[in-house]
């Protein structure tokens, strides 16, 4: 496969690390850093198989937690009579602060959305149903790591039968962006499990996500879940009005 996407939404290492304490509902001040390391080196190599690009940041983060967890397995030593400080505390506090710091942003980003929709024109919107009213939906919008786990999932739950069968068929991202973005016209919702269950090969579980991952970039899709960690359902993001085949008209190079 020579398709290689760059994500303008990745996330760096520490997301990575937030989303792996958060997931297990682990202790961010007693990290088990043997646990987290193995599962962040596993999405590493799952970002590698996917040809992402992977900023050298992640690789340095991976190093440090091997070194971390390296100094834990070390027996202490007894003739040192003053408490030793944990090899995870210079950790511990970067993500902290690192959290605080998303909180704060996202803080600031929900107050610039308030101040857009002050003078923004009011839309022409369908009769609402009156039982309806009041109503707002609530969801979570899933992240880059929140896709990979829905894609690793996938590659385990597909028996391993399947991948030593002959494929005829040759996918490419292309192909499967087209196919998803029909199937968004026949269905207004639909979920990335389907999508990966229909397929029956690894191949082609590759092509399906890095084509959800292409139609989130371009904003073409919302990937969302209706609880932290839940089942990514994908959708047309209806702000992008211009339809996906006809891009390449609107926009001559």
């Amino acid at each position: 496969m020579n398709y290689k996407i760059r994500l303008e939404m990745f996330e760096g290492p520490l997301d990575l690390l937030l989303y792996l304490v958060k997931k297990d509902h682990l202790n961010i001040y007693d990290i088990p850093i043997a646990k987290v390391t193995q599962q962040y080196l596993e999405y590493i190599n799952l970002m590698q198989l996917l040809d992402l690009n992977i900023a050298g940041e992640f690789l340095v983060m991976a190093a440090t937690l091997m070194q971390i967890k390296s100094k834990m397995l070390l027996p202490a030593e007894e003739s040192v009579e003053e408490e030793q400080e944990d090899p995870r505390a210079e950790l511990v506090k970067r993500l902290l602060e690192y959290e605080k710091f998303k909180q704060i942003a996202e803080q600031l980003r929900e107050k610039e959305i308030t101040q857009q929709d002050v003078f923004k024109r009011p839309k022409t919107e369908p009769p609402v149903d009156a039982k309806d009213a009041g109503k707002k939906e609530v969801y979570f919008e899933a992240s880059i790591f929140d896709l990979i786990s829905a894609f690793s999932r996938a590659l385990k739950d597909i028996p391993k039968e399947v991948f030593y069968e002959v494929i005829k068929d040759q996918f490419t991202v292309e192909q499967k962006v087209h196919e998803i973005l029909h199937l968004l016209l026949v269905e207004p919702e639909v979920k990335l499990s389907r999508l990966f269950s229909a397929v029956k090969s690894k191949i082609e579980i590759i092509v399906v996500f890095l084509a959800v991952l292409e139609l989130a970039k371009m904003k073409e899709i919302i990937a969302r879940q209706d609880a932290a960690f839940e089942d990514i359902t994908i959708s047309r993001n209806k702000e992008n009005i211009i339809p996906y085949e006809r891009r390449d008209q609107a926009n001559p190079a």
